[in-house]
């Protein structure tokens, strides 16, 4: 079998009742279909209210679908829910999911218990995945007392406990400070190097850029553009991206370059003591000399030409 995950026609819709009113339809999923390649990292990317949770919800089985169907290394998620669970691993983002007056040790030996591992196998365990989170020295300390990214840490290490063919990590570096997220992230790639399949929800598009295969890009429920990050990027590698950094910027600057032949986009921002300004243009190859024509050259710190980053490509796609 080649997909861990398939999902074909995939839709939710959420009902709810009011006193006075009546009902109300929200449509959560419409016809997604993803087919996620065993061992990858798989991304899934969109704004709030997408649909990303509700997809890994429904794939993790803790919600059903309206219409269509999705599986997990072949088990159907409303027929074979016994073993899609046994093959996979939930991570979470924040502190939901672990019991502070236990400590971290505890935490993984309950949640042993619930999955009917042998108590002495269940304590190896536990110690072989504090070891690989970084949180061993730590393994007697009540959770009230770690840290939030030794937190995330030990959500991943819970996820992890039954050795999972498929994790599903919904947002887990949201919130964390940039030497934990990037501690997290580390994990990640490990994962992948023993063959698991990662499906990674986040809002982050370096950390998508870097750590996927393959990405989808979600919008109001639908797939709106699915690939590598670079086969993404490439779908507008037909703009130039022109970024200009200034020690001050002209009243009339952005104006200007906004009224330009072949300009799409323009955005200015401020970087400490400059102001950074970011045009993405048609690559007709005179743009950048016109840009910088419009600018007293004795203001002008810095300026290049580049491709565009996903960032760039994920706000053009869901414009």
């Amino acid at each position: 079998m080649d997909e861990a995950i398939t999902c074909v026609d995939l839709a939710r819709e959420f009902v709810t009742r009011a006193l006075i009113g009546g009902t109300r339809r929200t449509v959560a999923l419409e016809g997604v279909d993803l087919h996620v390649p065993r061992g990858s990292v798989f991304g899934l990317l969109g704004p709030n209210g997408a649909g990303k949770t509700t997809t890994v919800r429904i794939l993790s089985t803790l919600l059903t679908p309206t219409r269509g169907t999705a599986a997990v290394l072949g088990y159907d998620v409303m027929r074979d829910t016994k073993e899609v669970r046994r093959n996979i691993g939930f991570v979470l983002g924040g502190d939901r999911g672990l019991y502070g007056r236990l400590s971290g040790k505890e935490n993984l030996e309950y949640f042993a218990a619930l999955n009917h591992m042998e108590p002495r196998f269940a304590t190896r365990r536990s110690e072989e995945l504090l070891e690989t989170v970084g949180l061993l020295e730590r393994r007697h300390d009540k959770v009230e007392t770690y840290s939030r990214g030794m937190k995330q840490r030990l959500h991943i290490a819970r996820g992890l406990l039954t050795d999972p063919e498929v994790v599903f990590m919904d947002e887990p570096t949201i919130g964390l400070d940039p030497q934990v997220a990037q501690e997290v992230r580390a994990i990640i790639p490990q994962l992948r190097e023993r063959g698991k399949t990662v499906l990674l929800t986040t809002h982050y598009m370096f950390e998508a850029d870097v750590l996927c295969d393959q990405l989808a890009l979600i919008d109001k429920g639908r797939i709106v553009a699915e690939g590598s990050p670079s086969e993404i990027k490439r779908r507008i590698s037909r703009l130039s991206v022109i970024e200009m950094q200034l020690r001050s910027l002209p009243p009339t600057l952005i104006a200007g370059i906004e009224a330009m032949a072949g300009v799409s986009h323009v955005a200015a921002s401020q970087d400490g003591m400059l102001h950074r300004i970011v045009v993405q243009t048609e690559p007709d190859g005179g743009a950048r000399e016109r840009i910088t024509a419009l600018v007293d050259e004795a203001l002008v710190e810095s300026v290049l030409e580049r491709e565009p980053t996903l960032e760039e490509a994920y706000l053009r796609i869901l414009a």
